[in-house]
């Protein structure tokens, strides 16, 4: 896939335009979303997101084209599952709804930036080195056990993880417990201090940046191509905004979320490690010659993935919906 500088800064720019005309058209004015508002904007993502892909199918062709949605799916999943950790911190912060927009806003922006240098450092670990598939795969099983079992104390984990990124954040800072409309920074005294929406704002940076340690190796276990990795990562933490919003409670629902992206990074990690074995040079692996083993196609990948994440979604509704239904007669 060759893809031109003039190609690189011209998406960069485009990117970089959405987010800028998303903060001045949505966030600058602090206010609480509606559901019509935040339901049409999730839809303009998405469907630009799409259109994207069908930009990348014309360009390069059909094989690329179907990488990009593979690992656009799969980042836009993944992140579903942030927005649970999001109302976990925003809960424990007690962010006033109106001021929650900025805060996710800026911190998906930071999280972005610093996923572009997992993602640089990972296309260069991949071109020098082909046993890194073995060392992306393994890592991705691990994490798919973790997810299962964390999965049964789900907030617990994320408060634990939480709490110590806010404490390394307020051993540099000097901090303050009251909010100032949406300010980071505020005067007490006369000396400057950070508000907790900044806090809040480096909590949800760093928190992303420790889910780039799963989602960036499970989308290079889609496509090798840098571009397409960070297009896919752009475009599915676009919007995610105005989905926390519109998803909402929604989100208590989704019981079965964990176990249907352990499944997908499992899946992925064992697609991951039958390609290392078919591109080995380890010389303690058939003397260093390439394994043969069957490669799962991008095509597999993606019904796979949307297999799992239906079948997910539909059977963690109709369990909430039973379990509702239930609630009245055990009290």
């Amino acid at each position: 896939m060759d893809v031109s500088l003039l190609t690189w800064v011209i998406t960069c720019v485009v990117i970089l335009g959405l987010f800028v005309f998303d903060f001045f058209s949505h966030v600058r004015v602090p206010h609480e979303p509606t559901l019509r508002e935040s339901g049409f904007w999730s839809t303009v993502y998405v469907g630009i997101a799409l259109a994207f892909g069908g930009f990348v199918w014309w360009k390069w062709g059909g094989t690329f084209g179907g990488e990009y949605y593979a690992g656009y799916v799969t980042e836009k999943a993944l992140s579903v599952d942030n927005l649970f950790v999001f109302v976990v911190i925003m809960t424990k912060f007690m962010v006033p709804r109106i001021y929650q927009q900025k805060v996710l806003l800026l911190g998906i922006v930071m999280a972005l930036v610093m996923r572009a240098g997992f993602i640089a450092v990972g296309a260069a670990a991949i071109s020098a080195y082909s046993w890194v598939f073995y060392i992306f795969g393994l890592f991705l099983l691990l994490t798919a056990v973790k997810l299962v079992s964390e999965s049964g104390e789900p907030v617990e984990h994320e408060r634990e993880r939480e709490g110590r990124i806010e404490r390394f954040a307020k051993r540099f800072l000097r901090t303050t417990d009251t909010y100032d409309g949406d300010k980071l920074f505020t005067k007490i005294d006369g000396k400057s201090m950070a508000t907790p929406l900044l806090i809040v704002l480096i909590v949800i940076g760093f928190t992303d940046v420790l889910f780039a340690l799963d989602s960036i190796p499970a989308i290079y276990g889609l496509t090798q191509e840098p571009y397409l990795v960070f297009t896919a990562n752009a475009f599915a933490l676009m919007g995610l905004r105005q989905l926390y919003f519109l998803l909402g409670g929604l989100l208590d629902k989704l019981i079965y979320l964990s176990y249907g992206l352990s499944l997908i990074l499992a899946f992925i990690g064992v697609k991951l490690v039958l390609h290392a074995l078919h591109e080995n040079t380890l010389s303690f692996i058939n003397g260093g010659q390439p394994v043969s083993v069957p490669e799962i196609s991008t095509a597999m990948s993606l019904g796979f993935i949307g297999v799992t994440l239906v079948v997910t979604t539909v059977a963690s509704l109709v369990v909430s919906r039973r379990r509702a239904r239930k609630l009245p007669s055990t009290r």
